[in-house]
């Protein structure tokens, strides 16, 4: 395994080499996962995102690193006193990688396409009160909802809801066409990506002209390429126990931030026995929290007792209505019939968090009667058996979305949570403005499916970045999934 491993860098070493990095116009940057296409309008996979997020594509409006929402495409808007329409004034002067003009009329497509009844949108939701989308003029868009929607200008900052093109959809998964400024060149599957500076961007151009990505799964094979310098930038770094030797390295620098990604053990709530609560109680008191976040993030991670994020005002701390008591957990599951305990899948996907941290869950499970099956899967495999087809038991995953509590209201999501009185609390939050009755919804939600134990919720994920130093502007905290490299600079 170490000769594969040393052959496979000294390969990427070969590709590389003739790059010029002495003005340090060029960047290679590391992920762990490779995304399975380029289409963040059409996918679920965050690798995706990650890449093309303001780099390739850009929507109405667009996330900061600190979570804000600001302009993006659309310079300013108006909102109706009912809040039912919002009116769009676009930038002037913006193009499409290929040329064509980006008007009224390719904002109309995508949110049309969208919310299309066969739309393949991951996010198809954010769409769903959008009863009409009016072009004014070249410039202008008016979107109506069939009722208020706090969160509409949020919404329009995801990935899911860029803004794209009808001449280049058809191959928008394998060459993408944004506005943002990136140009997409060139995908070696399997190995690396690559982006070129668009000269003809509306905004503020790209200080980079060239930024590579390379994806490398393995966590030792990480570590080599960081410390190697055959990369720059290794964002979600793999291997958080290597992160005290790259601080004690003068020629990197180590960012941890926050992101929005509730990593848990998801249960498929309309398989038995999943489809009982105390089941699911049970399974929630055999997880002991701090063994995981200690074992297999090695201490980065905070604990979370819901699906919301830590850092955010209206966050619940509801740990303690699922503490770590193995006793308890046997208890419950005699109380429901399993007294000798059962056997299900544990279905885990490539992120260490998930291969790490599963291991540690089988065997907190096992003491208490629970045998999980543990089968690791590909990215691709997860999307299409796990995460589409509903065919599994446990898996755990990331939720990187952000505020994306709203899931929960959807019955057909993986997890198969079917709760009409949590579906109908989401519509009133949905069509609510006021911050302060929002804020006590959002409270109301997170303490509905605690009680409820759809999940076993598990910690925040934190984004452990490797950098080599003196380079600026990579985002701290992700309130979206993106490595963001518009504002990069490397002096």
């Amino acid at each position: 395994m170490k000769q594969i491993v040393t052959l496979a860098l000294a390969g990427a070493t070969a590709v590389f080499a003739s790059a010029a990095y002495a003005q340090h116009t060029d960047i290679r940057v590391a992920m762990q996962l490779e995304p399975p296409n380029l289409d963040p309008t059409g996918g679920a996979a965050q690798a995706i995102d990650s890449v093309v997020y303001s780099n390739i594509f850009e929507g109405l409006t667009r996330f900061m690193s600190d979570g804000s929402v600001v302009p993006g495409l659309a310079k300013s808007w108006d909102i109706s006193e009912d809040g039912t329409t919002y009116t769009f004034h676009l930038q002037d002067g913006v193009k499409f990688h290929d040329g064509t003009t980006m008007d009224a009329e390719d904002v109309k497509f995508s949110l049309d396409r969208a919310r299309a009844e066969g739309s393949t949108n991951a996010q198809k939701g954010l769409f769903s009160g959008i009863t009409d989308v009016t072009v004014v003029d070249p410039l202008t868009v008016k979107v109506t909802l069939a009722q208020a929607n706090g969160s509409f200008l949020f919404n329009m900052a995801w990935g899911d809801a860029v803004i794209v093109a009808p001449e280049s959809i058809t191959d928008i998964a394998s060459k993408p066409i944004g506005t943002g400024a990136f140009k997409f060149d060139n995908w070696v599957q399997g190995d690396h990506l690559t982006l070129v500076k668009n000269p003809d961007y509306w905004g503020t151009p790209a200080a980079l002209e060239t930024a590579t990505f390379r994806f490398i799964s393995d966590p030792t094979a990480a570590f080599a390429a960081m410390m190697a310098e055959d990369i720059d930038v290794y964002v979600g770094f793999p291997a958080p126990e290597n992160l005290p030797q790259f601080e004690a390295d003068p020629r990197f620098q180590v960012l941890v931030g926050n992101t929005e990604g509730e990593t848990i053990l998801a249960m498929n709530n309309k398989l038995p026995p999943f489809d009982n609560k105390l089941v699911r109680e049970a399974v929630a008191h055999a997880i002991d929290r701090k063994s995981i976040i200690d074992g297999a993030m090695y201490g980065l991670g905070t604990p979370i007792g819901t699906h919301f994020a830590p850092h955010n005002p209206d966050y619940v701390d509801l740990t303690g209505l699922s503490a770590y008591d193995p006793e308890l957990s046997k208890k419950l599951l005699a109380e429901a019939g399993f007294a000798d305990g059962f056997t299900t899948t544990l279905k885990l996907p490539p992120p260490s968090y998930a291969r790490r941290g599963g291991e540690i869950i089988a065997a907190q499970l096992r003491a208490v009667g629970i045998t999980a099956e543990i089968e690791n899967q590909e990215w691709a495999q997860w999307l299409e058996t796990t995460f589409k087809g509903k065919d599994f038991g446990m898996t755990i995953v990331s939720h990187t979305e952000p505020m994306d509590i709203g899931i929960y209201a959807k019955p057909d999501y993986y997890f198969q949570y079917d709760n009409p009185a949590f579906q109908e609390l989401m519509k009133t939050l949905e069509a609510t403005s006021d911050p302060a009755k929002r804020s006590e919804m959002f409270k109301q939600a997170q303490t509905i499916i605690s009680e409820d134990y759809v999940n076993a919720y598990l910690f925040e994920l934190a984004m452990p970045t490797v950098a080599r130093a003196g380079i600026t502007g990579l985002w701290l905290n992700q309130p979206t999934a993106a490595t963001d490299l518009t504002g990069v600079t490397w002096p």
